[in-house]
């Protein structure tokens, strides 16, 4: 039987375009937007997140953004529960959504279905988090190497969340991290069209680097004061937070936190590609401003 709802999934690199790319394709086929974007959730987290404002979502809805606080637990397994209740509503007024952002583990728990995971000792999260602060990654990594050597081939060895989380996994459990991951893939009941939007990497990098300046001038300093007692919640373990908490503990003068600001979101979105291209025909690329090709590259999935 032929899948009569889509959902259009637009992903690609932190400040590419996706924002104004997906606000006009919701206006043209009058539809919702869901944010896939995990660091948008977080009603205290504006300026470093680069959330839309108002004036920018154009009157377009856009769910999950400004929908949990930081002091909440919240994972890739319980968004795809949410999303997937919240499709089944919007799939009843509309015959399209679009799913966009830039969180590639959230946006396969949607796509694809969540590994089911033990339960987890907050302890263990608690103290490998210490010893992170303590000492760095590298204890982490050779911890992980010799519970869960097949994980520790595949963890994005910069990301201190996903090793956390593959050791407090291995920790709790008795078990390695990887013998819950199963590559079963959940079928949905729509249809997906992916799209993936990139730019040259001179073009990219560069407007990282004005979108981190314009974070500057926005008051970026000032809002991670504000969240600075919240800094060891996970969600505040991410770039364009973690430098300036840094530099507010004395580690770097100001010039030097901007220029790990910049850099640290270039490497960002480079891991982001990396992801994104795992499986090279998974999505179909495109420039953001090749607003023809897009619509009609979208119209001839629907039809």
């Amino acid at each position: 039987m032929k899948k009569q709802k889509h959902l259009i999934v637009v992903v690609g690199p932190t400040a590419v375009g996706k924002t104004d790319l997906c606000v006009q394709l919701a206006k043209h086929f009058n539809t919702e937007i869901i944010s896939a974007d995990s660091r948008q959730f977080y009603r205290e987290m504006h300026i470093g997140t680069a959330k839309p404002t108002e004036k920018e979502q154009q009157g377009v809805p856009h769910h999950f953004v400004d929908s949990h606080s930081v002091t909440e637990e919240y994972n890739a397994g319980a968004y795809e529960q949410d999303v997937l209740a919240l499709l089944e509503q919007l799939f009843k007024k509309h015959d399209v959504v679009i799913l966009t952002g830039g969180s590639g583990l959230y946006i396969r728990a949607v796509l694809e279905g969540m590994d089911e995971m033990p339960e987890t000792d907050p302890t263990i999260r608690q103290a490998l988090t210490q010893k992170y602060e303590a000492a760095g990654l590298e204890p982490l990594l050779e911890q992980l190497g010799e519970l869960d050597p097949l994980y520790f081939t595949q963890v994005d060895k910069a990301n201190p969340q996903r090793v956390i989380r593959g050791l407090e996994v291995c920790l709790s459990s008795g078990a390695p991290y990887s013998s819950f991951r199963n590559s079963k893939k959940q079928d949905r009941p729509f249809n997906l069209i992916k799209i993936g939007l990139n730019r040259d990497r001179a073009e990219l990098y560069a407007r990282i680097d004005q979108r981190m300046d314009l974070m500057l001038t926005q008051g970026l300093l000032e809002e991670a004061k504000v969240l600075y007692p919240y800094r060891a919640h996970n969600a505040l373990q991410t770039v364009g937070y973690k430098e300036i908490f840094d530099y507010m503990d004395g580690k770097y003068d100001w010039e030097e936190t901007v220029r790990l600001l910049k850099r640290n979101s270039r490497r960002y979105a480079k891991r982001q590609l990396t992801w994104f291209t795992k499986n090279p025909n998974e999505y179909t690329w495109f420039h953001p401003k090749h607003w023809q090709e897009i619509t009609a590259f979208i119209k001839g999935q629907v039809n």
